[in-house]
């Protein structure tokens, strides 16, 4: 930012009689201007008076973590994995996820075991070969209403998710398949229709995935902070060069661009090929030097497909479960 001069009186024309004392005094006090006026624009810029991109300070210690999720296999028909897992750990997850596909009714048994293990549902709905438009359009309000009528009546929280991962080219509606403009539309209905519906227990999580070269800039999907409530991300390591800052460190500093909103890294895993233990320390430590909200493992032997047949699955992984025992412990 350009920083503008005081201003000076112009001097009258006539002899030169200004002794070297009066000059010396007014350049001091000139100096004086400009350094309070430098003072000054920096505590606006910092208080958000002024206007830019407002930066989150830099966290000065570690911190520990919020939010401890998972997802398991099975979810949402079964909890005993998830218990399963909340053994293997030696602590209980407080955000338990499970995949919905559109025209699912809400799971609310499953929703009531979590929150009777002290854990908030998260529901990743994911609009597989569904028309955006259509549901921008309203053509699918009924079911809307349904949905939202089981939550505002569970009353207890819940995070919702909306076609997680969309800068991805995996999903259809996502990059490539479907415009961002559609999909910020479909978001911003459904968001506005739950609020008019009552469901004002619902935590709105609007998640991308890790950038790559095969996804697409992330600011194009978002549909602005009064729709969404937390940032998600997913990200996994695959590979030994994996890292906290290569993993996660692109996409949110593209994100930290536009909003500041609490971030969790909402669906991750650590792979054998990345080396666990390593990986694993590694994930924690950028959680919390970071202070995200937490994570969500992603606690499945996945067979073939994106995750080309990884195990992320911690229980009769010594390894890996050592690991992430010590991790969580700080």
């Amino acid at each position: 930012m350009t920083q503008r001069n005081p201003r000076h009186t112009a001097q009258r024309p006539g002899p030169q009689r200004t002794t070297w004392v009066s000059n010396h005094v007014g350049l001091m006090a000139s100096i004086a201007v400009i350094a309070a006026i430098v003072v000054t624009v920096a505590l606006l810029r910092v208080s958000g008076v002024l206007g830019g991109a407002q930066v989150a300070p830099a966290p000065t210690q570690a911190q520990e973590l919020r939010y401890l999720g998972v997802y398991e296999p099975g979810a949402p028909d079964s909890y005993s994995r998830v218990e399963q897992f909340a053994h293997a750990v030696g602590r209980q997850p407080n955000l338990v996820s499970y995949y919905s596909g559109w025209g699912e009714d809400f799971q609310k048994s499953f929703a009531e075991t979590a929150a009777s293990h002290g854990a908030t549902t998260i529901v990743q709905v994911d609009p597989t070969n569904t028309s955006l438009v259509k549901i921008a359009d309203g053509k699918y309000d009924a079911y809307l209403t349904s949905f939202a009528d089981e939550v505002a009546a569970f009353k207890h929280p819940v995070v919702i998710s909306f076609g997680h991962e969309m800068n991805g080219f995996w999903e259809t509606w996502g990059y490539h398949h479907v415009p961002p403009a559609t999909f910020v539309a479909a978001w911003r209905h459904i968001v506005t229709f739950f609020r008019h519906q009552g469901a004002s227990n619902v935590t709105w999580l609007w998640q991308v995935n890790s950038s790559s070269s095969q996804t697409g800039p992330v600011r194009d999907w978002w549909p602005g902070s009064q729709y969404v409530t937390w940032i998600g991300v997913s990200g996994y390591y695959y590979v030994p060069n994996d890292t906290f800052s290569n993993v996660f460190t692109p996409v949110v500093t593209s994100i930290r661009q536009f909003t500041q909103d609490p971030l969790l890294i909402a669906e991750t895993a650590v792979g054998p090929q990345a080396g666990q233990s390593r990986g694993i320390k590694d994930l924690f430590a950028g959680l919390r030097t970071q202070n995200y909200l937490g994570l969500v493992w992603f606690d499945q032997h996945s067979n073939g497909g994106l995750y080309k047949g990884e195990n992320w699955r911690l229980e009769g992984n010594q390894v890996a479960l050592s690991a992430f025992r010590n991790a969580l412990k700080g």
